[in-house]
C-alpha cells in the first residue's frame, strides 16, 4: 500500500509539473529603443549621392528601403525562430524597428505579417509598434525613417487553377481611422497551415520535449495556434465597416481581396511576389488567369516584387515544368539544353535502379514515375522511394538565372506577364487590351525581424532563410513523409488527400540552396516624407535592387530638356531616346557603424543585427554593364510570348570608373511601330562573392551536364560556418517606361514629339 501511494503521488506530481511547465504566453511586441539616426548621419548618405549626381535629370533624392518583413508574429517565422529549427529565438515587431533603422539603415519599411497569423490582438500591437516606430523618427515632413503598416495575404492553391499566389497589401495611413480594422487573409491552404488545423493532439504533447531545453517556446506558439483557431470567421455581405472586429476575414482570390479593400476604402498597394517560386506554386502555373477586370486593380496593383530573398522571379525562360496535351492533360516535357524537368528526373531515378528487369518493364514504371509526379504537383519528390535530395541533381531549376528563385516556374515570372494582353476586356483608358503594367521592386521576405538583410554577404544562416532540422527531429518531420524502399516503382502520392503539413509535403530541403541574402525597393522621392514616398511607389517612379544600394536613373528623353522617368506611360512620340545612368554601391566594412553602436549599445549590436550592419566605406564598386530589356506585349491573338521578349536587347559596357556609367540610345526598329514597346534596364556591378549563388553546387561532366551535387542545407549536412559563397553579378532593376506607338503612323516621326509631362506622370 506504501509503495502504491508513493507511486500515486510521483504520478501525481509529474501530471502537476506537466499542467504547470506546459502553460503557454502571450507574444509580446517588443520595447523600440526610442532613439533616431543623427541628422549628421543623414545628411552625410544625402551628401554622398549628390557627389555622383551630376547630369542627373532632377533634383529628388533616391531613399532605400523593404516592404516585405515578417517577425515573429507570423506563424512559420516564430517555428522557424526556435532552437530545434536552428533558430536564434524569437524576433518581434520591435526589433524589426530597430534593425532597420540602425542595423540596415534603411529609408523605409513595412511590417508584412501573413495576415493568416493575426488576431485582433496582434493587430493592435503591430498599429502600436508602427506608431512608436514613426515617433521616434523625428519631423514628420523629414524624418530619419518611415514605418509603413501592411500584411501578406498568403495565398496558395494545389492546381493552376486555383492558384493566385502571396500579395503585400501596403498602407499609407496609419490612422485608425484610414487603417482595415482586420488584416484580410487568404484563407484555404494557407490559413490551415498557418493555424495548425488538423493537427494531431499527440504532435502538441510530444514535439515541446524534443527540444526540452526550449519548450516553452513551443508551449508558447501552441498557445498562439490556439488563439488563431478560436477566431470566428466574419460573416458573408456585410459591409467591411460594419463587420465584428473581432473576427477573421477571408478574401479567395484577388478579386474578392481588391473588392473588400475598395470597400474599407483605404490607400493602398497591392504588390505581388514570390510568383516564380516553385516552393508552394503548382507546376503549370501562370499570370494568364489574373489579366482580367475582376482579378486586377491596376490602380492598386502597380508594382512587383522581381527579386527577394527567396530568389529572382524576372526572367522568362521558353521551356515548361509541365506540359499539357491536347485534351488539356498535365504530362512530363522532355529535358532541353538549360531545363531538366524534375518528373523526367524521376524516371531517371527509377531507370537506374531497374537492375534485370526487361526493358520493356523497366520503360513502363519509367514513364509512371514521370506520370506519379505531374499527378502528385508539388508533392512530386515524395513518389519515388528511397529518394535523397541529391539524387535529384538540378532538376527543376533555372540554370542560367541570377540567383533564382527554387523549382522555377516561368509562367510566374515578371517578363511574361509583361508581354501578355487580354483582347476580351478594355484597358485602362477604356480601350483594349488589358495589360499588366508593373513596376519594379525588390525586398527581403525576412522572416527574423531583419528589413534590409542584403547589406554584406555573410551570416548565411542568420541572414537567410536558411532552416532545417537535424538527426533525429528530421526523422520524424522530413523523412517521415518520404516513402521508404529502393525498389524501381514509385508510390503515387494524392496531394489533396495527404495527412502531412505544408512543409513536409513541400520540397524544403533543396530549397535551402536557394535562399539569398535579399533586396531592397529604391524611390526617387522629392523628400524624406511619408507622402514623397508614397507619391514615388504610386509613381511607379521606383527601381529593385539584390541587396546593394546602386544608384540608377532611367528617363526617357524629350525636347527642351523634358523626361519622362522610370514607370511613365508615353503615347506618340516617334522614335522614342532614353538614357540610363548607375553608380555602384560602397564596399562595406565590417561590423557597425558608431552611431548604431551609440543607440543600441554591443548587447543589442548582437542580439539584433547579428554583429554585423550597414557600414560602407568611401570607396564604390564598379558597373560592369548596363543591359536594356525590350518586350513588345502582345499585339494579336495567339502570339508566342518568347518572340516578344528581347533579353538583352542592347549591352553597354562600361569603362570601370567608380563615379558611375552613362548610356543613351534610340529605338528605330520597325518591329515596335503601330504597338506599345516595354522598356527597362538592368545595371550590373562586377561580380563579388554570394551566398548560394552556386545553389546546389554542381559537378559537371565534359558536356557542362550536372552529374553531382552538394547542396547547402541549412541542418549538420553543412557547417553552419560555411556560406556558400560564389561570384554573382550584384544588379539593380529599372522599373520599365511603357511607350505606346499605336496612335503613331507607321512612317515614325524622326524627331521625339516634346513631352508634356510633370515628372513621374502619364504622358500621353
Amino acid at each position: 500500500m506504501k509503495k502504491i501511494t508513493i507511486a500515486g503521488l510521483v504520478l501525481l506530481a509529474g501530471a502537476a509539473w506537466l499542467y504547470v511547465d506546459r502553460e503557454g504566453h502571450p507574444e509580446t511586441p517588443g520595447v523600440i529603443s526610442g532613439k533616431a539616426v543623427p541628422a549628421a548621419i543623414l545628411k552625410a548618405r544625402s551628401d554622398a549621392e549628390r557627389a555622383v549626381t551630376a547630369g542627373t535629370p532632377d533634383a529628388k533624392q533616391i531613399l532605400f528601403g523593404d516592404l516585405h518583413v515578417h517577425t515573429t508574429y507570423s506563424v512559420d517565422a516564430f517555428a522557424w525562430s526556435m532552437p530545434v529549427m536552428h533558430g536564434n529565438g524569437v524576433h518581434p515587431p520591435a526589433e524589426a524597428c530597430d534593425y532597420a533603422r540602425f542595423c540596415s539603415g534603411l529609408d523605409f519599411w513595412a511590417t508584412t505579417e501573413h495576415g493568416e497569423s493575426l488576431t485582433p490582438r496582434h493587430w493592435q500591437d503591430l498599429k502600436d509598434t508602427v506608431r512608436q516606430c514613426n515617433a521616434v523618427a523625428g519631423d514628420p515632413a523629414n524624418p530619419d525613417m518611415v514605418t509603413f503598416l501592411g500584411w501578406e495575404w498568403t495565398q496558395m492553391g494545389n492546381t493552376p487553377e486555383t492558384h493566385y499566389g502571396h500579395k503585400n497589401v501596403i498602407l499609407r495611413d496609419t490612422d485608425d481611422a484610414s487603417i482595415p480594422a482586420r488584416p484580410i487573409s487568404a484563407g484555404g491552404m494557407a490559413a490551415a497551415a498557418m493555424r495548425a488545423q488538423g493537427r494531431p493532439e499527440w504532435q502538441n504533447i510530444v514535439s515541446p520535449y524534443m527540444d526540452f531545453a526550449s519548450r516553452q517556446t513551443q508551449y508558447d506558439q501552441q498557445y498562439k495556434l490556439a488563439e488563431l483557431r478560436r477566431q470566428k470567421t466574419c460573416p458573408d455581405g456585410v459591409p467591411e465597416r460594419d463587420l465584428p472586429k473581432d473576427c477573421v476575414e477571408f478574401a479567395t482570390t484577388p478579386a474578392d481581396l481588391f473588392a473588400k479593400l475598395r470597400d474599407w476604402g483605404s490607400e493602398s498597394l497591392v504588390i505581388p511576389h514570390g510568383n516564380t517560386w516553385g516552393f508552394y506554386t503548382p507546376l503549370g502555373s501562370t499570370w494568364d488567369k489574373q489579366l482580367t477586370r475582376k482579378e486586377h486593380d491596376p490602380e492598386r496593383q502597380r508594382l512587383i516584387e522581381v527579386y527577394s530573398g527567396h530568389g529572382n522571379s524576372e526572367v522568362y525562360r521558353d521551356w515548361k515544368e509541365v506540359a499539357f496535351d491536347a485534351e488539356g492533360k498535365a504530362t512530363c516535357p522532355a529535358p532541353s539544353k538549360n531545363y531538366l524537368p524534375s518528373c523526367w528526373r524521376a524516371g531517371e531515378i527509377i531507370r537506374d535502379r531497374c537492375g534485370s528487369l526487361p526493358a520493356a518493364e523497366c520503360e513502363q514504371r519509367v514513364a509512371k514515375a514521370r506520370s506519379d509526379y505531374v499527378a502528385a504537383a508539388r508533392g512530386g519528390h515524395l513518389v519515388v522511394p528511397g529518394v535523397k535530395p541529391e539524387d535529384w541533381l538540378d532538376a527543376g531549376q533555372c540554370k542560367d538565372c541570377f540567383l533564382p528563385a527554387f523549382n522555377y516556374r516561368t509562367g510566374g515570372s515578371t517578363q511574361y506577364a509583361l508581354a501578355l494582353s487580354n483582347f476580351d476586356e478594355p484597358g485602362e483608358d477604356g480601350k483594349g487590351p488589358l495589360r499588366f503594367r508593373f513596376g519594379f521592386i525588390a525586398s527581403s521576405d525576412n522572416h527574423a525581424a531583419q528589413p534590409g538583410t542584403g547589406f554584406k554577404q555573410v551570416g548565411r544562416v542568420a541572414n537567410t532563410e536558411t532552416y532545417g532540422q537535424d538527426m533525429p527531429l528530421r526523422k520524424y518531420f522530413i523523412d517521415e513523409a518520404k516513402p521508404k524502399g529502393t525498389e524501381p516503382k514509385t508510390v503515387p502520392f494524392d496531394i489533396n488527400q495527404s495527412r502531412f503539413n505544408f512543409l513536409q509535403v513541400n520540397e524544403s530541403e533543396r530549397a535551402q540552396s536557394y535562399f539569398y541574402t535579399g533586396g531592397l525597393v529604391a524611390v526617387h522621392s522629392p523628400g524624406r516624407s511619408r507622402d514623397a514616398i508614397w507619391g514615388a511607389l504610386k509613381r511607379r517612379e521606383v527601381y529593385a535592387t539584390s541587396g546593394e544600394r546602386m544608384l540608377l536613373w532611367f528617363d526617357l528623353l524629350g525636347d527642351k530638356g523634358m523626361t519622362a522617368p522610370m514607370g511613365s506611360e508615353v503615347k506618340g512620340v516617334g522614335i522614342p531616346t532614353f538614357r540610363a545612368r548607375a553608380v555602384g554601391d560602397f564596399e562595406q566594412l565590417p561590423g557597425c557603424p558608431a552611431h548604431s553602436l551609440n543607440a543600441l549599445g554591443s548587447k543589442q549590436i548582437e542580439q539584433i543585427c547579428r554583429g554585423e550592419c550597414y557600414n560602407p566605406s568611401n570607396k564604390r564598386k564598379v558597373i560592369d554593364r548596363i543591359e536594356v530589356v525590350r518586350i513588345l506585349p502582345q499585339n494579336q491573338r495567339g502570339e508566342n510570348v518568347k518572340d516578344l521578349i528581347e533579353d538583352p536587347w542592347k549591352i553597354f559596357a562600361c569603362s570601370g570608373d567608380p563615379a558611375g556609367c552613362t548610356v543613351e540610345f534610340s529605338d528605330t526598329s520597325a518591329k515596335r511601330q503601330g504597338r506599345e514597346a516595354i522598356y527597362y534596364v538592368r545595371a550590373v556591378e562586377k561580380a563579388t562573392p554570394t551566398i548560394n549563388a552556386a545553389n546546389l553546387r554542381c559537378e559537371f561532366d565534359a558536356h557542362g551536364r550536372c552529374i553531382a551535387v552538394k547542396p547547402c542545407y541549412g541542418d549538420e549536412r553543412t557547417d553552419s560556418k560555411d556560406e556558400c559563397l560564389a561570384p554573382a553579378e550584384q544588379r539593380a532593376w529599372s522599373s520599365p517606361i511603357f511607350v505606346d506607338d499605336g496612335s503613331t503612323p507607321k512612317a515614325a516621326v524622326l524627331k521625339a514629339a516634346p513631352l508634356k509631362v510633370a515628372t513621374g506622370a502619364t504622358t500621353k
